[in-house]
């Protein structure tokens, strides 16, 4: 019998709140472990902190989340190579299975240039992986802002306001690279408008990781929770525990719109349940 898919908890999940939220909430509904979302606040970017916490909570780190948002540009410096090395080595510290990375931003020219192969020498040189998640593409005036200067700037790089355009190279979908492994987001699949199960048949057996959440096809990534959207949410689950699926499953949900802390609760209460039942192997 194969084992259970393990389920966690992003630490981006109890937003506004901080990471150890997150880790008290995993440990007290019953997930198996969290993901570390490192961002600006300063226990994320703290390793051996996180440590703490997962001692306190006897909740493992299952992965790691690479600060390579728009709004975490300059988490652990502003050299992205460096960033997703520093990556690695926080998962090792950690024990944890797997570093989420965004595809390169395009203007991060000297990082997207080498980019396949930095990810292949650090897997070459450790036993975690490096799992590229799929993205979406932005609208122009999202990315660059709406000022003169702005505007300006967006233009130079080929924006034009108001036009979704892919900020990544060589695109959104990590699967116009050439890399081992992937990360599957369901609510970046819907804002893409992408067909995740298709898109989860191409990654094949280097889909080692799913996001999993909903969207209801918005132009914003909205990260709900899973069965509340119109993505192939069950589908999806269902097919990985009947395969040789070993990777983690991670609830990536926003809850920041929760008034009271029971309603955040029954949240991330009903995300794991969900997947809980449609991971059942």
């Amino acid at each position: 019998m194969r084992p259970a898919i393990k389920v966690g908890l992003s630490t981006a999940s109890v937003y506004p709140l901080r990471t150890e939220a997150a880790f008290e909430y995993a440990a007290r509904l019953g997930y198996d472990g969290v993901e570390l979302m490192v961002w600006a606040e300063s226990v994320s970017q703290d390793i051996a902190a996180v440590q703490r916490l997962s001692q306190r909570y006897a909740m493992p780190v299952l992965s790691v989340h690479a600060p390579c948002l728009l709004i975490s540009q300059r988490v652990w410096g502003a050299n992205p190579i460096s960033k997703l090395e520093r990556s690695v080595r926080a998962a090792e510290d950690l024990g944890a299975q797997t570093v989420v990375v965004h595809p390169p931003f395009r203007w991060q020219r000297r990082y997207a240039e080498g980019f396949t192969d930095q990810v292949a020498e650090l897997e070459s040189g450790s036993a975690v992986m490096i799992a590229v998640e799929n993205m979406f593409p932005f609208r122009a005036d999202r990315i660059f802002g709406t000022g003169q200067s702005s505007i300006s700037r967006m233009r130079k790089r080929g924006g034009t306001p108001g036009v979704a355009v892919s900020a990544f190279a060589p695109s959104y979908d990590p699967l116009d690279g050439n890399h081992a492994h992937y990360t599957l987001d369901l609510s970046h699949s819907a804002t893409a408008g992408t067909d995740a199960i298709d898109m989860a048949a191409r990654m094949g057996e280097g889909l080692v990781h799913l996001h999993l959440c909903d969207g209801s096809g918005a132009s914003t990534d909205e990260h709900l929770v899973p069965g509340r959207g119109t993505q192939p949410t069950a589908e999806i689950c269902q097919s990985l525990a009947a395969s040789n699926f070993a990777g983690h499953v991670i609830l990536e949900v926003t809850t920041s719109g929760a008034r009271t802390a029971a309603e955040r609760e029954e949240l991330l209460t009903e995300s794991l349940e969900y997947a809980r039942t449609h991971l059942l192997r």
